[in-house]
């Protein structure tokens, strides 16, 4: 597939989802072992002991972070292990499966010190253990020499029962959620508030608990296999903020997906004064922030909840023309606008018309 102006489009043009359709038709992506190839949290292969999920992410300097932020916090080597961790076992934690081991690239300037290598290590090493993949090893990988700090990490996981994908919520199915909202976007703006600054009004200990939900995210990771167990038919991990992952999974499986803002209200109380400080409406954080890798899943409707997962809205049948679609906006327009008719809907309503105002829905890693 390709699309207008492909050959001299860069890649801060198209977006993630345009580039992804630009990528895909021109790779291998089939074969006798690979059971679900690109489009979810992690990709399953088939061995002779069964299946096998995997995924990979990289953080690269001032990109995905920073070693010094303009609050003056500085980015350890253990903050960007546990993060290396989480956001891989997350993404392993969504499709239902259990981490198993793990293999790390780091490519490292000259000048990194080596106790920064030892941090990093320890660092990702402790999180298997906090965040409850004790089944979780580093099992190898590669360490080079480049002009900025950047670190790949792929993560392998076993299934127990078949992999729970994005495309499988039907209409009539609970959204449920695990973990926070909001809390890594609200710590990322403190970390990029320079000092002084509003942040100031917030008490200092708040402050530290932001920098920490940003710098050190602590995704549900053992309740992947729980809501797998309880029946789960759609999941992923929220990264790219509540309303574009919750997009994935409405696309995916052709259905509509409406949330309702009464569950998020505690979301939204938590985040309340850091909000007054900064002069941000909270619901912005609550709705549109990434980086807290919490799940994100549906389940049937008798379905009964796990420990520390919450009902927060519900899907219903998609708009006849819409179709069903991968990342890209459904087309149909709404009756009476020339607006797409919206894959989410809060309390029935487009984002922007619940909120009020235009809102950016979440994370894209190639818009400006």
């Amino acid at each position: 597939m390709t699309h207008e102006g492909a050959d001299t489009a860069t890649v801060s043009e198209v977006g993630e989802a345009r580039l992804l359709e630009a990528f895909l038709p021109g790779a291998t992506t089939d074969g006798p072992h690979v059971e679900v190839g690109p489009g979810d949290d992690c990709a399953v292969v088939t061995t002779p002991g069964g299946r096998v999920v995997m995924t990979t992410d990289t953080l690269t300097l001032d990109q995905d972070f920073r070693t010094v932020w303009p609050s003056g916090v500085r980015t350890s080597g253990t903050d960007l292990g546990h993060k290396c961790a989480a956001q891989n076992l997350a993404d392993v934690a969504a499709m239902g499966a259990v981490p198993t081991a793990v293999v790390v690239s780091l490519t490292l300037p000259g000048d990194t010190p080596v106790a920064w290598v030892t941090e990093f290590a320890a660092g990702l090493s402790r999180a298997f253990e906090n965040l409850g993949a004790r089944e979780c090893a580093l099992v190898g990988g590669d360490l080079g020499r480049g002009e900025e700090l950047s670190i790949t990490a792929t993560v392998l996981g076993r299934c127990e029962q078949s992999p729970v994908l994005r495309s499988g919520a039907r209409t009539g199915g609970v959204l449920v959620h695990a973990g926070v909202l909001g809390c890594a976007a609200a710590g990322l703006d403190a970390l990029q508030s320079p000092v002084p600054g509003s942040w100031d009004a917030l008490p200092a200990d708040e402050r530290r608990e932001l920098h920490t939900a940003q710098l050190r995210p602590q995704p549900p990771v053992t309740a992947g296999r729980e809501l797998a167990r309880a029946g789960a038919t759609a999941m992923l991990d929220v990264s790219d903020g509540l309303l574009k992952d919750a997009g994935r999974i409405a696309r995916a499986s052709g259905v509509r997906i409406d949330v309702d803002p009464g569950a998020l209200e505690p979301d939204v109380t938590r985040l309340r004064r850091a909000g007054e400080a900064a002069g941000v409406d909270p619901w912005q954080w609550v709705l549109t922030g990434g980086e807290d890798h919490g799940l994100l899943a549906v389940l049937p409707v008798d379905s009964r909840l796990p420990p520390g997962v919450r009902a927060i809205g519900s899907c219903a049948p998609a708009d006849p023309a819409g179709g069903r679609h991968r990342d890209g906006p459904t087309p149909d327009p709404r009756p009476g606008t020339d607006a797409p008719s919206p894959a989410v809907t809060i309390a029935g309503q487009a984002p922007a018309e619940w909120l009020g105002r235009d809102v950016v829905e979440g994370w894209d890693h190639f818009e400006p």
